[in-house]
């Protein structure tokens, strides 16, 4: 290769930065077009002399370019410290909606649990009901046998003594 032909790592070692940044301040300067500076062979990109003055002019503004990358350093740390700030004050508010939930949860388990129990109560007391109907319905099916019992034909050699005597039903609630 020629000797006026340098890599854009050559040029980033040169100036004590990173590839990245020569393409970064590439891209947002557009008034110099690289291609007619650059040549490509396979992934590496070369640049020619005027190439090289043009990117090194890039970089020489009236401060030096370590003062500016620890600029470049400083300024992300405000911005990764207003990040966080922004990132905890997040949380804490998806912490609040989560807390909140929980207690609607809450609220809904307990709602949900008493409901349960006034059903239990309420089949518990329909089944007592029930029961005590069936009772009184088989004492009045009983009674009813009874007095078609007792209007059976008398005979006439019987006695009013030998005739069964009508039971008395009393009859449950009374």
């Amino acid at each position: 290769m020629s000797e006026n032909l340098k890599t854009i790592r050559e040029l980033a070692d040169e100036l004590g930065i990173s590839k990245q940044a020569i393409w970064q301040k590439i891209k947002r300067d557009a008034s110099i077009d690289l291609r007619q500076f650059t040549s490509t062979k396979g992934n590496t990109v070369y640049v020619d002399v005027d190439g090289q003055k043009a990117i090194k002019a890039m970089f020489s503004d009236d401060s030096s370019t370590r003062y500016r990358q620890q600029k470049d350093d400083v300024d992300d740390n405000k911005k990764d410290a207003v990040d966080g700030q922004y990132e905890v004050k997040f949380l804490r508010n998806l912490v609040s909606e989560i807390q909140s939930e929980k207690k609607e949860l809450h609220k809904l388990l307990d709602q949900q649990q008493r409901l349960a129990l006034q059903d239990k109560q309420l089949l518990e007391e329909y089944k007592a009901e029930i029961k005590d109907l069936k009772a009184l319905t088989m004492a009045s099916h009983d009674g009813e046998k009874e007095v078609t019992s007792d209007k059976q034909p008398e005979s006439e050699n019987s006695t009013p003594e030998s005739q069964p005597k009508p039971k008395k039903w009393w009859r449950f609630g009374k």
